[in-house]
């Protein structure tokens, strides 16, 4: 008979609690209490504890991930389900990582985990966001994405203050939980809201502030193709794919001053003189606008040498090409395959193009103004959005194709991302999706207007230019760094005290 630990399951309760505050079902509250029942539990096997909570976590929240591999990439069942689970077990090696630690100081220095797991917990998101090409996907903080007063503050810390806040509340319930009695256990709980307090406040002032007004304004359409994926690369389908993005933006209302079309919205090189091309590069001209366009790209080096890039091309009013912005994280094997020589065997679940090469921050001018491009997944990297904005650019446009993510929760769990980065840098933020989801985003990261999924669309709408100076913009990531040189002092105070002599 197959004994299953109690404390396991516990904490593969925690995990799942933590999944439903992220889209979908989206109850963030959550967030608040769902670390709880790890914490209380994990002092009996904390790393494998830490482990079984990241499991069904990082399962729930990333179930879609089969319906890329399986559905567009044509991947075996059997390979996909082995791809996700081995990606699952990599991510909750985070969570194991935090509560081990956590209880080796508490047994170690008599640390209580109030001063230890935020600490730890933050290190490690941010490791998670660099580590083997980064995978920042479902920090804790972006589970409050519906939470305005929570989320103000990451114009100071970023995301990572908001996840701080949530474990330290965790903490400070388990503790009170475990030792109701103890008299520092109540003053953890005490700073714990004093924390809080200061915190939401900070939200609530920030509310007040008239965080979406600018001097200069720019009316924006975004046109959602819904072009399937299935069909997205097949040349067959390339002359209906253009007429539907053309119709579409002709229906835009109120005569807009820059048209978004999606990542990858033409399946063919723009560079190329050909009939369609030259029909795209003839819409600014028609609705005297400007035009931004998700496209590939090819750079020759040589006679048969070429690079290829995933890019956003800006039109002016007369039709002349003004700049092009070259997508710089890139997918690994989505958008090129690691260490490719030797892994031959693999093959991209991107057709129809070589492996891409990254770009660099460039951002595009537009009459006066610059637009910095955030293409697909960048906008989950928060040092990105940051470098366009120190860049110069005064309005972030993400253009992105979320047919990959099929009918789940990963389209939602995309745009909570990319909400963040408006708040961080005080910037309005143009979302045009092939699928959905499109927005338009305030500076307060409020969705100021949204498209269906899964349907042709034509959102219009006006937005701020310019960026609000943040700290967030100006010193970047100082939080998570004081976290990760904290937690290096934590372990080498451990190292010494074990070595002492007693």
């Amino acid at each position: 008979m197959i004994r299953i630990d109690r404390s396991l399951l516990i904490a593969a309760g925690s995990g799942l609690l933590l999944a439903a505050a992220f889209p979908r079902p989206d109850l963030f509250p959550l967030a608040w209490v769902g670390l709880v029942p790890l914490l209380l539990v994990m002092k009996r096997r904390p790393f494998a504890s830490g482990f079984a909570a990241g499991c069904a976590f990082f399962a729930a929240v990333l179930y879609w991930l089969n319906i890329v591999m399986t559905t567009y990439g044509h991947l075996n069942i059997f390979f996909s389900v082995v791809a996700y689970l081995f990606l699952v077990s990599y991510l909750s090696l985070f969570f194991a990582l935090a509560s081990w630690l956590s209880c080796r100081l508490e047994a170690t220095l008599n640390l209580p985990y109030l001063l230890t797991f935020p600490v730890f917990w933050v290190a490690l998101e941010y490791l998670r966001g660099l580590l083997l090409t980064g995978f920042p996907w479902a920090l804790l903080g972006y589970s409050q994405q519906n939470f305005p007063l929570a989320i103000q503050s990451a114009d100071i810390t970023g995301v990572y203050g908001v996840s701080l806040l949530l474990v330290a509340v965790n903490c400070a319930l388990a503790w009170i939980i475990r030792e109701p009695k103890r008299k520092t256990a109540w003053l953890g709980v005490l700073a714990t809201l004093l924390m809080a307090a200061g915190h939401l406040g900070y939200g609530a002032w920030r509310e007040t502030q008239p965080l979406e007004a600018r001097s200069e304004q720019l009316r924006v359409a975004l046109i959602q193709g819904n072009i399937e994926q299935a069909v997205k690369w097949d040349p067959a389908y390339r002359q209906a794919t253009i007429d539907t993005y053309l119709r579409l933006s002709s229906r835009a209302e109120d005569r807009p001053e820059l048209v978004v079309w999606p990542e990858a919205a033409t399946p063919f090189y723009l560079q190329e003189q050909s009939l369609l091309a030259s029909r795209v590069k003839a819409l600014p001209k028609q609705l005297d606008s400007y035009l931004l366009v998700g496209s590939p790209a090819y750079q020759r080096r040589g006679n048969e040498d070429y690079r290829y890039f995933n890019s956003a091309f800006l039109f002016s009013p007369q039709g002349k090409e003004l700049g092009r912005s070259d997508k710089i994280h890139l997918v690994p094997f989505g958008e090129y395959v690691p260490l490719g020589p030797i892994l031959k065997f693999i093959n991209k679940l991107v057709v129809g193009v070589g492996d891409f090469s990254p770009g660099t921050v460039e951002p595009l001018l537009l009459n006066g103004h610059s637009l910095g491009v955030l293409i697909c997944y960048e906008g989950i990297f928060p040092e990105l959005a940051r470098d366009y904005v120190r860049h110069g650019s005064s309005l972030l446009v993400n253009i992105t194709n979320d047919a990959w993510f099929g009918r789940s929760s990963a389209p939602y769990q995309h745009l909570a991302m990319i909400r963040f980065r408006a708040i961080e840098n005080r910037i309005w933020l143009a979302r045009a999706a092939n699928t959905g989801i499109s927005a338009l985003i305030s500076p307060s990261g409020r969705v100021v207007t949204s498209g269906p999924l899964f349907k042709p669309a034509a959102l219009s709408g006006t937005v701020g230019l310019g960026a609000e100076p943040t700290i967030y913009t100006r010193y970047g990531d100082l939080l998570p760094w004081a976290c990760l040189l904290l937690s290096g002092g934590y372990l080498l105070a451990c190292y010494f005290r074990r070595r002492k002599p007693n």
